[in-house]
């Protein structure tokens, strides 16, 4: 059996820890398996490269701090290799570069476009254990690149695929999927499996649990993953195609804090004019989360309202004001205080009155709400960030999932 076996920071914080998660690798090539390891950065690695980096330079120098950012990933797999070894596993650091993963140049947030898994099945083949650098791979024309937050899920799964791997395990400190994040909502209960839908929508609505990315590649090449915890023996959270569950429409709820709201006051209401503002910010290079347009007022002005993440806030803002000027608007107005709470199940699209059980849910706990949003299979409100943990309590009890 071909195992791909992805442990993050939280695995690996410390020298004990790393060698208490090379035993568990140990074990399994041990027990007859072919392993495949993809390590995050040890611990809070990441940050503290990513603010040297700014302490020199700004992180103005794109491609220079991917070549930085690498580096935290290079000394987990270095370590883990060594302790592998160590413990009677032959093993061989690599990089993703030399694991064959192919990028755009998109620095920050680059897009796998090949994997050539020759070395790993040459190391395979001789009975040494891979221990990959998550986050990073290479473009065709020699620059290393990194994958974005929790690029470690990616290259996992991506390493899965092209080597046809018969399981895809990420591990961290939580014991897979949960209705809620459990840190927020005591009563939260982890799910045995969700499809490949629902775990996107959680993860792009706020659930920390897997790159949105990684999820994304998972649906794509139909590789099931296995979200399991790095210190408990639970098999975890199943994500592959599952049946809907028509009895229960929501399958969890997720939280997300990390948003800014942009009010663009009294721009000309006709077409054109939100593709214009749209079209700016993603030029940007900066991605919209909501966005929702006031009715018209008797002046033929309108208000346009939209979301982005926390760290675009300043580009964001640049953006919108020059795009305000050029359209005329009266005014910018902007807000950092906001989180979104979503409702998800792949049941939403087939049931009546789930939106409006979230809604009662909020009222009844005197919370108002600033914006909408729905798609098949979730339903998202922006409230006020003070109420936000009193707001996934509500709505997750109001679905009945604890």
């Amino acid at each position: 059996m071909r195992v791909v076996q992805k442990f993050g920071g939280s695995s690996l914080k410390n020298v004990e820890l790393l060698r208490a998660v090379a035993r568990r690798v140990h074990e399994t090539v041990q027990s007859g398996h072919d392993v495949v390891v993809v390590v995050s950065a040890m611990g809070d690695t990441t940050d503290e490269l990513l603010e040297r980096a700014q302490a020199v330079s700004g992180g103005e120098s794109p491609s220079n701090l991917d070549f930085l950012m690498m580096t935290g990933e290079m000394q987990s797999a270095a370590l883990m290799a060594m302790e592998l070894s160590r413990l009677g596993t032959p093993a061989q650091a690599l990089s993703g570069a030399q694991a064959g993963i192919y990028t755009n140049r998109e620095f920050g947030q680059a897009r796998i476009h090949e994997v050539k898994p020759q070395l790993l099945e040459k190391l395979l083949a001789q009975h040494t254990t891979p221990v990959v650098t998550g986050f990073q791979g290479v473009s065709a024309d020699g620059f290393y690149t990194t994958l974005g937050r929790g690029g470690s899920d990616l290259t996992a799964i991506a390493l899965a695929s092209a080597l046809t791997a018969d399981s895809c395990e990420i591990y961290s400190d939580v014991a897979g999927v949960f209705t809620a994040d459990p840190r927020v909502v005591p009563n939260a209960r982890a799910l045995q499996s969700l499809s490949y839908d629902e775990m996107l929508e959680l993860a792009s609505q706020g659930a920390q649990v897997l790159q949105t990315q990684a999820v994304l590649y998972a649906r794509q090449s139909g590789v099931t993953v296995q979200a399991r915890s790095t210190f408990e023996p639970d098999p975890g959270t199943r994500i592959e195609i599952t049946d809907v569950d028509d009895a229960h429409p929501v399958t969890a709820v997720a939280l997300d804090v990390h948003l800014t709201k942009l009010g663009l006051v009294g721009v000309p209401d006709r077409p054109g004019v939100a593709a214009f503002a749209c079209e700016r910010l993603a030029q940007a290079g900066i991605n919209i989360d909501l966005v929702f347009q006031a009715l018209s007022h008797e002046n033929a002005r309108a208000d346009i309202a939209l979301t982005v993440a926390d760290r675009d806030r300043a580009r964001a803002e640049a953006v919108c004001e020059e795009t305000l000027r050029e359209l005329g608007g009266s005014a910018l107005v902007v807000d950092g205080d906001i989180a979104k709470v979503s409702a998800v199940g792949a049941g939403v699209r087939n049931h009546v009155g789930v939106a409006a059980t979230l809604f009662r849910a909020l009222a009844d706990a005197s919370i108002n709400i600033q914006m909408i949003s729905t798609s098949e299979i979730k339903v998202s409100c922006i409230v006020a960030r003070a109420d936000a943990t009193r707001a996934l309590n509500q709505v997750h009890d109001a679905f009945g999932l604890g």
